[in-house]
């Protein structure tokens, strides 16, 4: 896996601490933990990140190239210190501005002192004050707040940034500087952590982070809390990996995602964009059509065309379509032919689309037939990376017009080999899901300028039943909209994003993974377990609870799943949980219509059920996270929701559509008017269910006044 960023260690001049452990051995043969970072780095390592060693200087602009950030960690003359013995602790003047310069250009920078800092002989202020930063010559004593001696100072945290850029102290409560000096601020540096009132230099920070052009640097007055001995005390691992996350901002562009495939791809969607136009509601070549009146055409697509005032010009408009339509079926017929060599593994399937469009074309237009197209289009057979796949069929799309048009689009499958790997089997963890296929939307016609998200066989006009070959998501979607819309209600709302949240939010290169593993879990959930009911499997009508509960078990599922992936060693795993969380609570409740909005639905319970644990809070216009306990609040909610399904086998179908509108009204209260609230609704098991189907309103369980206030904010 590509590490989500690139950490230089510096260990060129003469610092007291190295990743190395044979080098702290060898510094510290009594006890190595007292030189040793290299817990810190197998916690970086766990996390994603990509951590190098600097062993010999000088530290100049190309020894930085390519690196999202650099640590310094207490350089100190031997006569003080034992250390990596390589060089001075004294940067030179070429390296000081190659530093400074770094950080200017967006690079990282994390700088750890010590007590009595101007013994120790190197010239760490002289690179901090080009940031407004100075590591003051202290030693800090508190006898009131420490952790078991006066020197042991417990800082007192005094609140990281909000918003979307990310806070270096979400999930982090304590932190103890194990002789501390103080540091000065010179430069409007926010004050991350300070001494208590109680200690020798009452009220004096003791960490600090600023920004420096496109750049980050967080100061540290302390450089043990992070060593072996120290780094599992209290939320030092946590400090050590927000801050990191967070001078580590520096983003990569996303891959390019324009196809090269000339003027024959170009014939081919421009074609099919107006065939489409020509196209009824049901893909057959529309009566008296008009492009001018197709819903792609206007405005607002939803809005029905205006009628027509003369029905004599019907025929004569009918017979110009035909000609138009059988032109263009020509056109698309020639553009598939000359585009085939290009993906030779669909050879078979552009044959057959090309067959199954001209035989629409013979029989007169009417609604089409692409069993044999569709029965041939397999691309979760090419699940290998960079796989490109070409993609013509008539269909309606989810979340847009359930109006059938051709389309035509141009995929590619990011299938890295760690998820590869993942579906083999992997310590113990085996998601095969042989249908599931992430894709890449490349270029396309103008129907998926929409939301949709998927590419599904049930949306492709057939005669019979189709094809259930494949299930392809638009990974780059989805993420981009948990960029998009994540990240405005996260800046909003003033949420504590973790570092490396925030990183994601900003970073296709780590969100669209996150998705395909999301995804992978998700979409395999749906058949498996205790399964009393799944209404997108067996294709039953519904109350819409029933659908929100089902795909919130599922993401549940993967959620849960992901946390034991990061436990297993697959630190990338927690994005997977960032981004089923905070989309869940974000993103699906304010998007979308409200009529029978599942999805919404599902975000809502989620939100109400850590609400009311404790784990997210509304305080001050801001909300917090509690990022230490939500997994586990994640994890009741999750267990109460098997519950509802493993009891679901012992009930009758609408006692079972009363108990999951119970647990959903235990925490998002149902509209005033609804006919199913608990003491309200009147239930006979013997009716026909589809008359209660029929008392379900279109909005049962109405937005919060903490969502109506989001999404009213977020509407632009």
């Amino acid at each position: 896996m590509n590490p989500v960023a690139r950490i230089l260690f510096d260990e060129a001049h003469s610092e007291a601490w190295t990743v190395r452990e044979v080098l702290a051995a060898a510094m510290q043969p009594a006890h190595p933990g007292d030189a040793s970072y290299a817990r810190a780095a197998a916690a970086l390592a766990a996390a994603g990140f990509g951590l190098e060693v600097n062993a010999e200087p000088p530290l100049l602009a190309e020894r930085l190239a390519g690196y999202d950030a650099l640590v310094i960690a207490h350089p100190s003359d031997p006569a003080w210190e034992r250390t990596t013995g390589t060089g001075s602790p004294r940067l030179s003047p070429e390296e000081i501005d190659a530093i400074e310069a770094f950080v200017a250009a967006g690079g990282g920078l994390i700088v750890l002192g010590e007590t009595e800092q101007d013994k120790y002989g190197n010239n760490l202020n002289e690179l901090l004050e080009r940031f407004g930063l100075r590591l003051r010559n202290d030693t800090v004593q508190d006898y009131e707040h420490n952790l078991g001696a006066p020197s042991w100072v417990l800082a007192e945290l005094t609140g990281g940034e909000r918003g979307r850029d990310g806070d270096v102290l979400a999930g982090v409560a304590r932190a103890c500087l194990y002789r501390a000096t103080t540091i000065e601020c010179r430069n409007g540096a926010r004050v991350l952590a300070r001494t208590h009132a109680t200690a020798s230099s009452p009220q004096a920070p003791l960490i600090a982070s600023t920004r420096h052009g496109g750049g980050r640097v967080i100061v540290l007055a302390d450089s043990d809390l992070f060593g072996d001995d120290c780094l599992d005390a209290l939320d030092h691992r946590a400090l050590w990996l927000n801050a990191v996350g967070w001078v580590a901002r520096r983003v990569g562009a996303a891959p390019a995602r324009a196809p090269e495939l000339g003027g024959a791809w170009e014939r081919l969607r421009d074609e099919t964009d107006a065939l489409a136009l020509l196209q009824g509601p049901d893909g057959a070549l529309a009566e008296g059509s008009d492009p001018a009146e197709h819903p792609a055409a206007r405005a607002n697509p939803t809005e029905p065309p205006a009628p027509r005032t003369d029905p004599d010009e019907h025929p004569a408009v009918r017979d110009a379509a035909a000609r138009d339509a059988a032109a263009h079926v020509e056109a698309i017929a020639a553009a598939l032919t000359e585009l085939a060599p290009r993906f030779p593994h669909q050879a078979e399937y552009l044959r057959r689309a090309v067959a199954d469009l001209r035989r629409w074309a013979g029989e007169g237009f009417g609604k089409p037939d692409f069993t044999a197209a569709l029965d041939a289009f397999r691309p979760e057979r090419e699940r290998r990376d960079g796989a490109e796949h070409l993609v013509f069929l008539p269909m309606y799309k989810q979340n847009g017009s359930r109006d059938t048009c051709f389309e035509a689009l141009v995929i590619r499958t990011p299938w890295p080999e760690w998820i590869a790997e993942l579906e083999r089997g992997w310590r113990g963890f085996r998601y095969d899901n042989p249908k599931f296929v992430p894709v890449q939307r490349l270029d396309s016609t103008r129907g998926y300028d929409g939301d949709c998200a998927v590419l599904f066989p049930e949306t492709v006009s057939v005669a019979g039943r189709p094809a259930n070959h494949f299930g392809a998501i638009f990974c780059d979607r989805e993420a981009a909209r948990l960029r998009r819309v994540v990240g405005a209600a996260a800046e909003v709302l003033g949420l504590n994003l973790p570092p490396d949240c925030a990183r994601m939010l900003t970073s296709p290169d780590i969100s669209e993974p996150a998705y395909i593993l999301w995804d992978l879990i998700h979409d395999r959930a749906h058949s498996h377990g205790e399964l009393p009911f799944d209404p997108f499997m067996i294709r039953q009508r519904a109350p819409y609870w029933m659908y929100a509960l089902e795909e919130l078990r599922c993401d549940l599922t993967a959620f849960t799943q992901a946390r034991e992936l990061e436990a297993a060693g697959l630190g990338f795993a927690r994005h997977v949980q960032y981004a089923i969380l905070l989309d869940r609570l974000l993103r699906f409740p304010v998007t979308g219509t409200r009529v029978r909005n599942y999805d919404g639905l599902g975000g809502q319970l989620l939100f109400a059920h850590l609400h009311r644990l404790g784990h997210v809070r509304w305080e001050d216009n801001r909300l917090t996270i509690d990022w230490s306990r939500v997994g586990d609040g994640v994890a009741a909610l999750f267990a109460e929701v098997g519950e509802l399904y493993r009891a679901g086998i012992d009930r009758t179908k609408l006692g079972h559509w009363a108990a999951a509108h119970d647990l959903v009204a235990a925490r998002v209260p149902p509209a005033a008017a609804s006919r199913w609230t608990a003491g309200v609704r009147t239930l006979d098991d013997g009716a026909d269910s589809r008359s209660y189907l029929d008392q379900v309103l279109p909005d049962e369980f109405p937005l919060s006044i903490f969502y109506a206030s989001l999404q009213a904010k977020l509407a632009a």
